[in-house]
This record gives C-alpha cells, sequence and structure tokens, in this order.
C-alpha cells in the first residue's frame, strides 16, 4: 500500500459522490486517471488490503435488523458448519476466531422477527447452539491512515 492508496482509502471512507461519473470525480480529485483510481481500488480488493468497496446501509432504518452470532464449533466439524452457515443468504460475514467461540457471524435480515427464524434454522441446520448478540449501542470508529 503506497501513499496513493492510502490516500484514496481515506478520501473514500468520506463518502462516494452520488454523480453520472463519481469514479472520474473522484479521481479528478485525487490527480489520477478513472482508469488508474479503479485499478487501484481493484488491487487493494484483490490483495485484501480492502475487503469490500460498496455501500454501508442502515438495515434498522429501512426496517431490517442486524445482529451479531457467534458459535462454538469442534475443529473437526468447523468446516461442515461454516459451509451451512454461510449459505444463508442473511450470513453477511463468517469469521473464524481464536477463542471458545470460534465463528463469528453477522445476519441481515428483512425484518426484525427474521433474526429469530433464521437462527433456529441454523441451530437446527447445524446441531449447534447459536449466541445472539444484538447491538447495544453503536460506535462509529473511523480510520484513516498516514499518506
Amino acid at each position: 500500500m503506497d501513499a496513493m492508496d492510502r490516500t484514496i482509502v481515506n478520501s473514500l471512507q468520506g463518502g462516494f459522490p452520488i454523480t453520472e461519473q463519481p469514479f472520474a470525480d473522484v479521481a479528478t480529485a485525487l490527480g489520477l486517471s478513472e482508469d488508474d483510481l479503479i485499478t487501484r481500488i481493484g488491487n487493494l480488493l484483490v490483495q485484501g488490503i480492502l475487503t469490500r468497496f460498496g455501500p454501508m446501509y442502515h438495515a434498522e432504518r429501512l426496517g431490517g435488523a442486524l445482529t451479531l452470532a457467534a458459535m462454538k464449533i469442534p475443529p473437526a466439524e468447523f468446516d461442515r458448519v461454516a459451509e451451512i452457515v454461510n449459505s444463508f443468504p442473511e450470513v453477511a460475514h463468517n469469521y473464524a476466531r481464536d477463542h471458545a467461540f470460534n465463528m463469528w457471524f453477522v445476519l441481515a435480515t428483512e425484518t426484525p422477527e427474521e433474526i429469530g427464524r433464521v437462527i433456529a434454522k441454523i441451530e437446527h441446520k447445524t446441531g449447534h447452539i447459536v449466541h445472539n448478540m444484538p447491538k447495544i449501542e453503536e460506535f462509529f470508529v473511523g480510520l484513516r491512515f498516514e499518506a
């Protein structure tokens, strides 16, 4: 990640223009060509420096719901359970952790009532308990890179 990549990440965290040519507008402001900006963003994704590039929606304001969930999965069953959990379209992220609760994922549903139904389905299909950890308070943590 070079200084321009850091500048791109810092710039885009503040928002993305809603214009006819948003990449061209951002590129111009950063002194790049549109193709160079798109290539750099693509490279950051391929390298794993960025895991996602896209809009963030406030699910609750749209009538939906989000929750963090965790499971304790024996190592021998981890891959099988991960495949089942990941098959649910409501699962937004699924991460392995070095902890007793070794599988953590986010559920995103169209209504708050669906959270419980999806958790019950995951428990039924996997044979393991899902621990629901709904958000109590929201915090915004900004990340900036020194250029």
